[in-house]
């Protein structure tokens, strides 16, 4: 049996998790061939929760492993399909990440990938919570 159909869920996938999530729409073969798997994936978006967070006014920091991820082309920066995510995660406001790391970034960057061991270093930086 053909599994194949003239429409299909939109996904996404998330840029912080790497998580594909469901956009909602429904994409249709204009054609109405047979020609589209039950989920297809059209590009980078945040998954709910990511998307909480950045509305909140937080940078991801996504920690990457440089020698399983591709290489960076043109001005030195990762692709998100390029990127091996370790799965280690932070995320800091947007007035901190300028005060630690001394750059500025645009108001609609979501994430920023880190080599391994920033996550580790910035929780150092962060006092331990007195109870």
């Amino acid at each position: 049996m053909n599994d194949k159909s003239h429409v299909s869920l939109e996904r996404h996938v998330c840029l912080v998790c790497g998580v594909a999530y469901d956009t909602g729409s429904i994409l249709l073969d204009k054609r109405l061939r047979q020609s589209l798997e039950r989920y297809t994936t059209t590009g980078w978006g945040l998954c709910a929760e990511h998307q909480k967070l950045f509305d909140e006014g937080f940078v991801a920091l996504v920690e990457c492993d440089p020698e399983r991820s591709g290489k960076p082309s043109g001005a030195d920066r990762l692709k998100p399909e390029q990127a091996y995510r370790t799965g280690h995660l932070a995320h800091l406001k947007r007035q901190v990440f300028t005060e630690i790391f001394n750059v500025q970034i645009a108001a609609d960057q979501v994430c920023v990938f880190v080599e391994p061991g920033i996550i580790e270093r910035i929780q150092t930086m962060v006092a331990p919570a007195t109870s």
